[in-house]
Parts: structure tokens; sequence; C-alpha cells
């Protein structure tokens, strides 16, 4: 089995389980939720383009380069997006965590915290992580901050690092955590989840985790 293989990882608030062609249907409804595809300054696939998403991030996978989940809202097992651990590196026991997207329904509540929780945890402690990394568009703000609340670390900006479908150019910000800092994020990020969370009426139409 590769180094990066297929697995199922469970928490109180979310459930990371493999990608597959049979969460089409559930995964398009979820992405009609905040109708994320028109957001300019990421990448979401628009529900006629769901199929197509998800054939390409398992043709990564075949690749070794992406393991990509669905994302399931606990305790209803509601699908409601997509992330992926992508650019494994398994000779330098790198990956970065990205493609990332949620409902808008379930932004802003623990869900994004306790899927970053689990595939940090996955990477440091069963894949023997050096280092993972995030990035994201520098404009988008909603996601730097939540990147930064986790506890990542800003590596630099990649000026005119790539060019968007509407033929903008992408600076990209990119964090990190290594694996000397990743006890102290453990503990930051499980902190965040027992604390009680105050409602919101404001569910964020523009957050993208990363």
């Amino acid at each position: 089995m590769s180094w990066l293989g297929p697995v199922t990882l469970r928490g109180a608030h979310a459930t990371l389980e493999p990608l597959s062609l049979s969460h089409e249907a559930e995964l398009a409804e979820a992405v009609r939720d905040g109708e994320l595809w028109e957001l300019w300054f990421t990448q979401v696939p628009s529900p006629q383009g769901m199929r197509a998403e998800i054939e390409r991030r398992l043709d990564l996978q075949a690749k070794g380069s992406m393991l990509p989940f669905a994302v399931r809202h606990e305790p209803g097992g509601r699908l409601v997006g997509m992330t992926t651990y992508m650019n494994a590196d398994s000779a330098n026991r790198r990956v970065e965590i990205g493609s990332t997207w949620y409902a808008a329904g379930v932004q802003r509540t623990a869900l994004n915290s306790q899927c970053k929780l689990l595939l940090l945890r996955h990477a440091f402690e069963q894949l023997q992580c050096i280092a993972v990394e995030f990035r994201t568009h520098f404009m988008n703000r909603r996601s730097r901050q939540a990147i930064e609340r986790l506890g990542a670390r800003l590596d630099g900006v990649l000026r005119s690092h790539a060019r968007l479908p509407d033929g903008s150019l992408r600076d990209t910000a990119v964090y990190s955590v290594t694996a000397a800092e990743w006890p102290a994020v453990r503990n930051n990020i499980e902190w965040q989840l027992r604390r009680p969370r105050r409602p919101s009426g404001d569910t964020a139409r523009g957050e993208s985790p990363c």
C-alpha cells in the first residue's frame, strides 16, 4: 500500500471518508448552499461540474499525489464538503491540506477545526510527516484567519503564483505546521473544540477554509 493510503477519519463533529463517485449527488446539493462556485478567489466545483471534479481528484489519487475526502457533518452524517491531502511528497514526508470547501450552513462551526485536527493528527502521528502546508489566496482573508487560528505560521507569499479561470493572477499565502510545533497546535485546536460556540446568524458565504 502506498504511503498515502485511503483511510476514514472520525471525530465528534465530522467524519472524513475516502471520496468516490457515489458522493456526487450529495456533494452537488451541498455546494448549492451558498453558491460557492461563484466565489472569485477560490475554485469550487459547480453542481454540474461535481462529477468532473471528483474524477480529477481520483485521478490525482491514482497518481499518488492526492488523497481526497468527502466530509460528513456529525452527528447527522450529511455530506457538506470536500478536503484533501495534496502535493504529497513521500520522500520528504510532507503534504498540503487543501482543495477544501464546505457548505455555507456549516461554516463558522466546529466542523473546520475538527477536520483540520483529524487531518493533522493522521499526518503527524501516522504518516510521520515533518511538516504540513496550507495554501490560500492572499485575498481570502477568512481562509487566512481560519488557518492562523489553528496555529499554522506564515512561511511567505508566492506572488503571481497561479492564473485563475477568470484570468487574474493569484498571490498564494503559504502556511505550515512542523512536527516540532504539532503538540502545541494539537492542544490549541482541542481547546478550541472544547470551547462553547457562540451562535451566529452570519454563515459567512465567502468563507473558504482553504
